[in-house]
């Protein structure tokens, strides 16, 4: 399926399966909001489900899409681009931190070459969808065409559509690109309106002269956008971000038509759901924010996109590490609305 039809084919929320949860949490054996945000995240999951009471998610998967980006070489990061390929191969040999979080939570990783700067084809497990080797430089020439932009987020809905073929019940998103922040700060201050200083960060922990240049670059990059008066939120996408965010909302059009919950990590993935998000609101009823990046970006965009994260642990690594670790919490939110024991089944008189 083309993911342009499918845009159009996203069915908001159930409202009647909310209500329906809402009117269960009620009579459970405990005061009213004793379970905090579980509650919310039990009563969001069950809106999103086709039955109710909704099923706990048994088949969680982690999608790192993986790409480099041209605007490396404006100096932004110390970091050299072939980290990307690297960790890639490291990711398929279940030695980063995403694997072994990914383990403990009974989550399967699953990788994408989408536009790494290299030759992947060699390294077992990869799943390429590569589009072209990296980004062009933002801050000078548009990141990629439009055909680019959208054949990388057609990629992102067919390996999501796969997945969710396969069982998979909670789309996961993670991301490896060395210099993604740029390109994820980019689109995060455009689309929000707000000062490019205010959504940049340090990415893999920048100095001040790095910083500079880092902003500068954005702000290279919008005053080339504005003169060249693009406007549809595609073809800001291909102008100013990059591969793996396109591949990523993609898998977001995906989960959001298939009804299956999508979960943010970081700035990268929070950027991907401010473009989903312009492209068609309703996508916001199907995703959770895993966690809050120590990225300044990332709150501006769940801000934006009136999202609460589920988890605040000061991370910035990337990788799908923070959504993964929501994991347990969403499966325990759902369970403890499916399997707790009403006052009336329990025998237990209520306040």
């Amino acid at each position: 399926m083309n993911f342009k039809e499918a845009v159009n084919l996203i069915k908001p929320r159930s409202e009647t399966n909310y209500h329906k949860s809402l009117d269960r949490q009620a009579i459970l054996t405990k005061p009213a909001g004793a379970l905090g945000v579980l509650e919310d995240i039990s009563n969001k999951y069950s809106s999103i489900s086709d039955q109710f009471p909704p099923s706990v998610p048994q088949s969680p998967v982690v999608c790192v899409f993986a790409s480099d980006h041209g605007v490396l070489e404006e100096g932004i990061t110390p970091w050299p681009q072939e980290v990307t390929i690297q960790m890639v191969a490291n990711f398929l040999n279940g030695g980063a931190a995403i694997n072994a979080i990914a383990k403990q939570v009974g989550a399967k990783v699953s990788v994408i070459d989408i536009g790494v700067a290299g030759d992947t084809s060699g390294l077992v497990g990869i799943i390429n969808k590569k589009v072209r080797l990296g980004t062009d430089n933002l801050a000078k020439r548009p990141a990629m065409s439009l055909q680019e932009a959208e054949q990388a987020i057609q990629a992102g809905f067919d390996v999501a559509t796969s997945m969710i073929d396969a069982g998979s019940d909670l789309l996961v998103i993670g991301d490896m690109g060395i210099g993604n922040t740029t390109p994820s700060a980019a689109l995060i201050s455009w689309f929000t309106k707000s000062m490019i200083e205010e959504t940049t960060g340090r990415g893999t922990g920048i100095d001040d002269d790095r910083m500079v240049i880092k902003i500068g670059s954005i702000r290279a990059a919008h005053k080339r956008l504005s003169n060249e008066g693009v406007s549809g939120p595609i073809e800001i996408l291909g102008s100013i971000g990059g591969l793996e965010i396109a591949g990523m909302v993609g898998l977001i059009l995906a989960g959001s038509y298939r009804r299956v919950p999508v979960v943010l990590d970081g700035v990268i993935a929070d950027a991907a759901a401010v473009v989903s998000y312009e492209i068609n609101n309703t996508v916001r009823d199907f995703l959770f924010a895993g966690h809050l990046s120590q990225e300044p970006g990332a709150q501006k965009a769940l801000d934006y996109l009136s999202l609460k994260p589920i988890l605040t642990l000061d991370l910035r690594l990337g990788e799908g590490t923070g959504g993964c670790l929501s994991i347990p919490v969403i499966q325990s939110a759902v369970r403890t609305l499916v399997e707790m024991a009403t006052f009336d089944s329990a025998g237990v008189s209520g306040g």
